[in-house]
């Protein structure tokens, strides 16, 4: 079993530095943002289909991710194939946040559908139970993973107080990155070296945003916030209290800094004009940069093991975000240049920060 599960991590590691180089990425990306119609992008990205809104595009991007990460963790066992295995149960999360959505507003399973992603028979959740779910306690009671149904409970108090949505999606949240953790740091130490970077700039993406937004755009309090604070990462939970108590968002992208940040951003100083303040939108594009950048030092670091296997579904994950926010963009005839600035990471001097100091790459 031993000698298998190596041969086939063997032919992964090589398989996917294959299929990295026929990523939307670096040049490639730049000659899709220049396409003017979703069927144009679509053929590119699919010769052999032809799709005519963006939505279906969009679906077809995510089946094709969803599948691809599931026959790459089929191929391998323990430890390796679990974090693996634990990485596609985000797309099933997604889900589950939708059907939060419902529950928190009473909505009807018929104007939810639109939102759901189309998943394989293994990442299936039982649809029409969850969205008639009386309560959060029924609703919980159908998660399929124990820490999804923690990770609710965290939000079960604040949700009954205050009943939105945003507890229960920062609820699934927590507790899926606290599994993430834990599978990563059970891996081979070689591994763990390479990939518990990436996990943990995810959490702690989760935790400056979460404090960022829920701040300064629910206009929560810490008492609201820190009960989602995830365990292990590199922000400390006094860190995070802190995020959450701050006067500006600044103050937040500065706790980040070393952590979801790789430095703190400056102001935005337009030409002839007063700086503005930094928003929540600032600083998301910023720790998704430094997410594919920790990817591709794996990617290249541990060149024929898990790291790489787990960097390229790391790379996948930006990229289909990548073409996701191309898509949009495209349907809503923006320009070129105006699409690539919201992609990551953003092209030198062009990106969301290009007054500001620079990501490092």
């Amino acid at each position: 079993m031993v000698l298998r599960i190596a041969l086939d991590l063997d032919y992964l590691a090589a398989n996917v530095h294959g299929r990295r180089s026929r990523l939307a990425e670096a040049d490639r990306l730049d000659a899709l943002c220049r396409l003017r119609t979703v069927t144009d992008l679509a053929r590119a990205l699919f010769p052999e289909s032809r799709f005519l809104t963006a939505a279906a595009l969009q679906r077809v991007l995510i089946l094709d991710q969803v599948e691809e990460l599931t026959e790459i963790a089929s191929r391998l066992g323990g430890a390796a194939g679990r974090i693996l295995d634990w990485m596609g149960v985000r797309f099933q999360m997604e889900n589950l946040k939708v059907l939060a959505r419902g529950l928190a507003g009473r909505m009807a399973l018929e104007d939810l559908r639109p939102h759901l992603i189309l998943l394989p028979d293994d990442l299936a959740l039982p649809v029409e139970a969850l969205a008639s779910a009386g309560s959060l306690e029924a609703f919980a009671a159908l998660v399929p993973h124990e820490p999804l149904r923690e990770g609710l409970k965290r939000g079960g108090d604040l949700f009954a107080r205050r009943p939105k949505a945003f507890f229960l999606e920062a609820g699934l949240d927590a507790g899926y990155l606290e599994e993430l953790l834990s599978r990563a740091r059970a891996l081979l130490a070689a591994d763990r070296r390479e990939v518990l970077p990436i996990a943990l700039q995810e959490a702690d993406t989760f935790h400056m945003m979460l404090a960022a937004r829920g701040k300064f755009h629910y206009g929560l309090g810490p008492e609201a916030i820190v009960p989602f604070h995830v365990r292990g990462t590199l922000m400390a939970r006094r860190t995070f209290a802190a995020m959450a108590a701050a006067e500006h968002v600044a103050d937040v992208a500065s706790a980040a800094a070393g952590a979801a940040l790789d430095e703190v951003p400056k102001r935005n100083v337009p030409s002839g004009g007063a700086s503005e303040a930094l928003t929540p939108a600032d600083l998301e594009p910023l720790a998704w940069g430094r997410y594919y950048r920790l990817a591709n030092r794996a990617f290249r670091r541990c060149h024929m093991g898990l790291g790489a296997v787990v960097a390229y579904a790391a790379i996948r994950r930006v990229e289909l975000a990548n073409l996701i926010t191309l898509s949009e963009g495209i349907r809503l005839g923006q320009p070129a240049d105006a699409i690539r600035r919201r992609l990551i990471p953003a092209a030198p001097g062009r990106g969301p920060a290009a007054q500001r100091e620079p990501t490092r790459v």
